[in-house]
């Protein structure tokens, strides 16, 4: 289908279209025009993925799954788009994973762990290996794949067209050639790249991957309802008492390695200190080939760049000799038997004051190490994972000992003008509080997303928030820290209801239940989730998925279901599979799951909110008719991180904890529901059991497509009220039914034409009445443009003008009374 969004044309792989998407395409190119950032909430199942010609698309999924589905749609789009005769010469699209994905080296695809492939990997690639090898063909070992790679053309070592990661996998085992190092070596000259958020949000791995993307570039979050946190944790990590002790013992052996450089061949170290003398930049001209990053840094300035290394940590055994005393520091603090919570200023002055250690060269930490591993060509990198943990700690800490002035006002800056850093150190010397025995973890906790966010946003000129459960809308830009050109959240249209929220706030025996902590175990409110089971497993057919608000509550609920004998009433009607912490053996359940749902077995899935399961997995169709949401999945707010979060919001952004606790539950709630619809020929039941998702603060929290359909005789019901409604609904839904719900849920080119000659025709009718007013005023019966006035005039108003005709608008408050947007009379023409 071919049809029009304002000049620009529109080629749709499909002959019908959602209204939804529709409206989302309109939004999206009004964010593109303006060169602004936009948060886009639309319903599960109704095709976000898009695709915008002429600036390159990096498009950023949560997981593989998600990314393969990406690349297959695209896939179909331009092959569509041949058939219609679009001219999309020399279109490249491809997506990016880890080595361990991707690699066909016979050894080194056998390790199961990503950190070992990673370093056996970089071992095989790395450039000084390369160049021995090279020059003394034999010497040290090297990957065929990634030299095969050196014989073709740089730059078109894919040819065009779109490439799935099997697609390249199999093109490197045509072609001899590694598939992770062609993705990396064409992404600058990809069209479209789909690859994990981490690639964008993480500054260890993004200065790798993404340093040289076009700053025109438009950068898609698809389910980012999480993004926040994916921002925090690029910028935290934990230290533990093993930690340490495994870089002491790098440590050692870095000193043994430099004392037998010195012998065998000491200008090697002699260059490097030359280099270091010069600044970073020189250090790391054997870093210019993009296959060369033995190490990553957390973060690194341009201004530290051009900087020279300072003199302390310059001599490679002067700088071993300050990580061994910085390594010695941090195990006296771990030695610490109470709970430690400081700033890193506070930090870095007790390190002073006990060591002489100055923050300055703990800055060039990250980047000091990385030189002397290539100085002193080490292999095995991953046995130096711990040292380099506590060299990006190092430089985390000192870089941002002091925060930016803040932009909120008085009551978030310090009285040295400083703003908080949005970072805290916690040293919890207990696992629980009711252990005895230390084992104690040092956090260095990121509390503020926007540090890790900002660097998109300043970078690229559009970046688009997408997801099907990111409400309430507004808490995003709030957190993150930019202003969206739009921001809205799409209704589903539906021509029958698909699907059945439901809200049960007691059981049939008319006792409350809530996951509430006061009463979660008691045996009424257990027997009365067990019953909601028992009765849901009996009349809803094939898949059911129940979640929890974490492990440890499933477990005490299961273990109580089974003395009471409810999970024998409930495997009478359908199989049970539990998910797992552990990904092996939920994958082996969901397998299992699966099978039981199609062979007419029937089966329940026992799974917590904020794992696998909840965030990667459809349940279309068969696989889930049901979901039960047992409880609210709050976060454990003891958590010390937690508190310090919760208190950064209160302090720079005015968000009460209460709003964000429920926020973040909400939206976990809401990821766990929608797993039930993914489409509009879907259908299923969406259930809340819990008292507390009768309450209209919580239920306003939900997405708009799922809050349209909870009636309010829907949100306060008893067991056996909802298992009456279920079983109307699933008779009701298993009719025959017209699914071409063509001009309601599905708009064909005529529906799209019709609904812009109405949009043009109230547009036309409220600039009418705004003349009747006054608010417009003619001097000429001739056509007119818009512009916005540049000089003198009404402030915000607009000037019309064209060689004869001079109409002038006052002030757009006016405007906004009439229910006319002024900012999009730009450029419009007037009769």
């Amino acid at each position: 289908m071919l049809f029009y969004l304002d000049d620009l044309p529109v080629l749709f792989p499909y002959d019908r279209i959602y209204p939804e998407q529709y409206a989302y395409m309109a939004d999206l190119k009004r964010t593109l025009d303006a060169n602004g950032h936009c948060v886009l909430e639309m319903p599960s199942g109704t095709g976000k993925t898009f695709y915008g010609r002429n600036r390159k698309l990096i498009y950023c999924s949560r997981t593989v799954p998600e990314i393969e589905k990406a690349l297959a749609e695209l896939k179909r789009l331009m092959a569509y788009r041949e058939e219609m005769g679009a001219r999309d010469e020399g279109f490249r699209g491809m997506g990016l994973t880890s080595r361990r994905n991707l690699c066909l080296h016979p050894d080194v695809s056998r390790e199961k762990k990503g950190k070992i492939v990673d370093a056996r990997c970089r071992d095989l690639t790395s450039s000084f290996a390369c160049e021995k090898g090279r020059a003394e063909p034999g010497s040290v070992e090297l990957c065929s794949f990634h030299e095969e790679l050196n014989n073709y053309e740089a730059g078109n070592l894919l040819p065009t067209g779109i490439w799935t990661l099997e697609d390249v996998k199999r093109y490197g085992r045509d072609k001899g050639v590694c598939p992770y190092f062609t993705i990396r070596r064409m992404l600058t000259h990809a069209d479209v790249i789909i690859y994990s958020f981490h690639y964008l949000l993480d500054p260890k791995i993004a200065d790798q991957v993404s340093k040289e993307m076009s700053k025109e570039s438009i950068v898609v979050f698809d389910e980012a309802h999480n993004i926040d946190n994916v921002c925090l944790e690029s910028l935290s990590i934990d230290l533990t008492r093993p930690m340490l002790d495994s870089a002491a013992r790098s440590v050692t052996k870095l000193s043994e390695k430099i004392e037998e450089i010195k012998r065998t061949d000491a200008s090697k170290l002699q260059d490097e200190y030359a280099k270091l003398v010069e600044g970073l930049q020189e250090a790391n001209n054997a870093r210019e080939r993009e296959d060369d990053d033995v190490m990553a840094n957390p973060v690194l300035s341009d201004d530290m760049i051009k900087e020279a290394v300072p003199g302390n940590i310059r001599k490679a055994e002067h700088f071993v000799a300050f990580l061994k005393r910085f390594v010695e520091y941090m195990k006296t603090r771990m030695r610490v038997l109470h709970v430690v919570a400081e700033t890193p200023q506070s930090f870095l002055q007790h390190l002073k004051d006990i060591t002489y250690i100055e923050r300055r060269p703990l800055r060039f930490c990250a980047e000091r190490l990385t030189s002397l591993v290539r100085t002193l060509e080490l292999t095995n990198l991953d046995e130096y994972h711990a040292l380099q943990k506590i060299a990006s700690f190092a430089t985390l800490v000192a870089t941002y000992e002091k925060g930016k002035v803040s932009e909120q006002g008085p009551a978030s800056v310090a009285a040295d003008g400083y703003a908080p850093t949005g970072f805290l150190l916690i040293l919890e010397p207990y696992e629980t509080e009711h252990a005895t025995v230390p084992n104690p973890i040092f956090h260095f906790v990121c509390l503020d997303p926007a540090l890790a966010m900002s660097p998109v946003f300043e970078r690229f000129s559009s970046v688009i928030i997408t997801s099907g459960t990111i409400s309430p809308l507004d808490m995003y830009p709030k957190i993150l820290g930019f202003t969206p050109v739009v921001i809205e959240s799409y209704p589903m249209t539906l021509t029958r209801n698909a699907f059945l929220p439901m809200v049960i706030t007691r059981g049939s025996d008319q006792v409350a239940i809530s996951s509430r902590f006061e009463v979660r175990n008691d045996p009424a409110v257990v027997r009365n989730f067990g019953s909601i089971l028992i009765e849901m497993s009996k009349a809803v057919p094939d898949g059911l998925v129940a979640f929890f608000p974490s492990y440890l509550y499933m477990e005490s609920i299961v273990a109580a279901w089974n003395d009471m004998g409810i999970l024998n009433e409930v495997w009478k009607h359908k199989l049970i599979f539990v998910e797992t912490p552990d990904a092996a053996e939920t994958s082996i359940a969901l397998d299992n799951y699966r099978k039981a749902c199609n062979n007419g077995r029937g089966a329940v899935l026992l799974s917590v909110a904020r794992g696998k399961v909840s965030e990667g997995i459809d349940f279309d169709h068969n696989y889930g008719r049901a979901v039960i949401m047992f409880g609210i999945p709050y976060q454990y707010t003891e958590s010390r991180i937690l508190k310090a979060r919760l208190e950064f919001l209160r302090d720079h952004h005015r968000i009460k904890e209460t709003d964000y606790l429920t926020f973040d539950a909400m939206r976990h709630a809401a990821q766990c529901v929608g797993r039930v619809l993914r489409g509009k020929t879907d259908w299923g039941l969406m259930v809340f059991a819990d008292k507390r998702f009768a309450r209209a603060d919580k239920r306003a929290k939900l997405p708009r497509w799922i809050n349209q359909y909870i009636t309010e005789p829907h949100s306060n019901l008893s067991t056996d009220m909802a298992i009456h409604l279920s079983k109307l609904f699933i008779r009701s839904i298993s009719q025959p039914f017209d699914h071409s719900q063509t001009g309601i849920s599905l708009w064909t080119l005529e529906d799209i034409e019709e609904r812009q000659r109405r949009e043009k025709e109230q547009m036309d009718n409220e600039l009418a009445d705004a003349a009747e007013v006054g608010l417009i005023k003619k001097k000429d019966e001739g056509g007119a443009s818009l512009q916005p006035i540049k000089d003198g005039g009404a402030d915000g108003g607009f000037l019309a003008y064209d060689d004869d005709v001079d109409i002038m608008m006052e002030d757009e408050d006016e405007f906004a009374s009439l229910g006319i947007d002024a900012s999009e009379l730009e450029g419009m023409e007037l009769a």
